[in-house]
């Protein structure tokens, strides 16, 4: 092939396109604006200019345009390239630097982009800058950009089975994540290890460990997980394994990946960032990899839990933060809010929508977070976030977990929200090795609704039903012990090997459900948990003040009622009666202080300072607003099917007031000149200091009953009693010591 000619006048980015086989035409590009050529031109270059004329290599030859965008974009392909080598200072890498600069955020190959957006970028296998033609590909010279490959409407699972596709549909946001991660390892050969960030690995592990167990890690030859620090502190070389990192692009992250391509250990380097990646990042990353080893370098928007279908958490540490006003801890408030906007725009980016913005009027924490994800997502990112334009619009309402502080001091009665408050579920994992008389195989269990059908059809239904289920399932499993007992010919043993695993599944499954359920029997009894219920269900759902006063000051001096149930009992009722009844309530107060030893002075009146009735804007009790007046009356002449869960989060009401469009703008503001458009079809609510279990509960269960509209529920953490009224103590703590308050 003839030698390329470069005029010096002549843009070898151009000249270097012109050379390229013929292919479908991408759309437009928009001319930069004068106030950005100054941030688009690349660097002044410090080496002698060009000749005239200069010889380079022959035009790289891309993969067909069949190969699926997902198919890391940014892999060097070495056909007919010499050995890596190097990569040589001066002119080739001053003129890499300045055409990322001036492409990387033209790089977003999202599925979906709006046509004629100037940001969509065929389906080609990499982008390669002037340096690239004179010393090989760089996997730096752009950016993959991956939203999920589901529609908005069909869902595909690209890389299972068509039964596990039909499974996964009804996932939602596990098959995002798990679509996501199927990704990554499935286009990587061979034996690899899963590097994960070792700053939240938390929340990093949960990510994964929700979606994928161990044992799916396997089947993709996924042999080691480490977190970032053990792979920088160990010395040892695995060329063997091609090292895969999931990562949130954290400036902590960046520093200790220069570290990990000083002294590479590893054949490969994939990375792949769980959020947008900032320029100056990708330019500190491609300074760093002086030895080339690094593969592709892609965005995967899994920058949250998916705990459930509808229900992720952000998992975050300084909970307590949406509590204190900013002038307390600003950067502990700038922290809390920017991982905020991270997740909530890692969830957009996988649903592929750009939503319109509210939040709740009375929540300075509320409305910051929704006029970043606003500045993010229509200023910062605009490109990135321009999805093709649908007939309903897509919704995120930010609100503040004060406007509803009944539902986490509420005891559970349903299988999830039960576990969750009488044990605990981190990131969907339960730890039994406090308990007593649990079997050793059982003491750490998954609760998985993916990995568990039982949990699955069951993680609803109220304990007394459960109970029942239980009971079928052992009655079940002891029918199958006895027919496998019962071998009398080779086929019969035949047929039993070819079944153990699924009875090896059964077994633990049965094993680890009564487990739980037996130590929730023992709890209850212990701590007298039906009769401490059915009070809280009545100060939350029924106006009957003088009983209810009697109620909570017998169970106060019970002295089977643990310390952390009185309390709860004082806060709902001082929640409720907060205007009514001053005298009683300081009664209270009082008993509480001289029956309880761990009682910390002023928190319950902590609590209405932050959550009381002057604080809050949707109507909690259903008795501001004429028509929820009259529905509580009708519910109680009509009588309730369970006292224990007649409890209705105000959440309910919220959702209920989106799809018949009586969310009024004075209480739920709009940000910017973007308004709805009749109604949403899909709803992110986001609740600023956490969700919990029941209200995950009431949103499942509203999906399946209004099939025009999905409303997703999302948090900082999810809560249950214990873990709100630590972050309750820790914000009154900060602010005891605090000279600004």
């Amino acid at each position: 092939m003839s030698p390329i000619e470069i005029s010096p006048r002549t843009d070898p980015l151009d000249t270097r396109r012109s050379s390229l086989p013929s292919r479908a035409a991408a759309p437009a590009r928009p001319s930069p604006t004068p106030a950005t050529l100054d941030l688009l031109a690349p660097p002044p270059l410090r080496d002698p200019p060009l000749p005239a004329t200069a010889t380079l290599r022959p035009p790289l030859t891309l993969l067909p345009p069949a190969t699926p965008p997902c198919a890391a974009l940014l892999s060097p392909v070495t056909a007919g390239l010499p050995q890596r080598r190097r990569r040589p200072c001066g002119l080739a890498r001053t003129a890499r630097v300045g055409a990322l600069q001036a492409r990387v955020c033209r790089a977003g190959a999202l599925q979906g982009r709006r046509p004629g957006s100037g940001h969509r970028v065929p389906p080609v296998s990499g982008f390669f800058s002037p340096s690239a033609l004179l010393t090989g590909t760089n996997v730096f010279d752009g950016i993959l950009r991956n939203s999920s490959s589901f529609d908005a409407t069909e869902t595909n699972f690209p890389f299972e089975e068509p039964a596990a596709a039909a499974a996964a549909s009804a996932m939602v946001l596990i098959a995002f994540v798990r679509d996501y991660i199927d990704r990554m390892l499935h286009d990587i050969p061979g034996m690899k290890v899963l590097v994960l960030d070792p700053q939240t690995i938390r929340a990093q592990v949960g990510m994964v460990s929700v979606v994928y167990s161990q044992s799916d890690l396997l089947r993709k030859e996924v042999f080691l997980v480490e977190t970032m620090d053990n792979a920088s502190s160990s010395r040892e070389s695995m060329a063997h394994l091609k090292a895969v990192y999931f990562l949130r692009p954290s400036a902590d992250n960046i520093q200790k990946l220069r570290r990990h391509l000083a002294m590479p250990r590893f054949a490969e380097y994939h990375f792949f960032f769980s959020n947008i990646l900032k320029i100056p990042q990708i330019q500190i990353l491609a300074d760093s990899d002086e030895q080339e080893v690094v593969q592709q370098v892609q965005e995967f928007y899994a920058d949250f839990c998916a705990i459930d279908p509808y229900h992720f958490t952000l998992n975050i540490q300084n909970n307590h933060m949406y509590m204190l006003p900013t002038v307390v801890d600003p950067p502990g408030m700038q922290s809390f809010c920017d991982r905020a906007v991270d997740g909530i725009a890692s969830v957009f980016l996988a649903l592929k929508r750009r939503p319109v913005i509210r939040f709740q009027r009375t929540s300075d924490v509320a409305k910051r977070i929704a006029q970043e994800t606003a500045r993010l997502m229509y200023e910062q990112e605009s490109g990135l976030f321009d999805f093709r334009r649908t007939e309903n619009s897509s919704l995120l309402l930010v609100i503040d977990r004060r406007d509803d502080p009944v539902t986490p001091l509420l005891n559970q009665w349903t299988y999830q929200a039960m576990v969750h408050e009488l044990i605990g579920i981190e990131n969907n994992k339960v730890d039994l090795r406090g308990f007593a008389n649990v079997p050793k195989d059982q003491q750490e269990v998954v609760l998985s609704s993916v990995q568990d059908d039982f949990f699955r059809a069951n993680m609803f239904e109220n304990f007394g039903d459960l109970g029942m289920n239980i009971k079928r399932m052992v009655d079940d499993f002891q029918h199958l012990s006895k027919s496998s007992l019962n071998l009398q010919s080779i086929g019969d043993m035949a047929k039993f090997v070819s079944n153990y695993p699924e009875y090896r599944k059964t077994h633990g499954n049965v094993t680890k459900h009564v487990a739980l359920v037996s130590e929730m029997s023992r709890i209850v009894e212990e701590r007298k948990l039906m009769l401490v219920s059915q009070t809280e269900q009545e100060l939350a759902c029924t106006s009957g003040q003088a009983a209810v006063f009697e109620a909570v000051t017998s169970l106060l001096n019970n002295e089977s009622v643990s310390d952390i149930d009185r309390l709860r009992l004082v806060m709902l009722y001082a929640l409720r009666y907060e205007k009514e009844s001053p005298v009683q309530l300081m009664q209270l107060f009082n008993k509480l202080a001289s029956c309880s030893a761990k009682y910390k002075s002023g928190l319950v009146q902590f609590l209405l300072k932050q959550a009381g009735v002057d604080k809050r804007t949707g109507d909690l009790y259903g008795n501001r607003d004429l028509l929820n007046i009259a529905r509580n009356m009708a519910r109680g002449l009509k009588g309730v099917e369970n006292v224990y869960t007649q409890h209705q989060p105000l959440l309910f009401q919220t959702m209920e007031g989106i799809v018949k469009g009586r969310l009024r703008d004075a209480d739920y503001p709009l940000v910017g000149n973007h308004f709805q458009q009749g109604r949403p079809q899909d709803v992110v609510i986001f609740i600023a200091g956490g969700t919990t279990y029941e209200e995950a509960r009431s949103v499942a269960l509203y999906n399946a009953a209004n099939p025009g509209v999905r409303f997703f529920l999302g948090g900082s953490v999810v809560l249950n009693s214990k873990r709100f009224l630590e972050d309750l103590g820790e914000a009154q703590r900060i602010s005891k010591s605090s000279t600004i308050i």
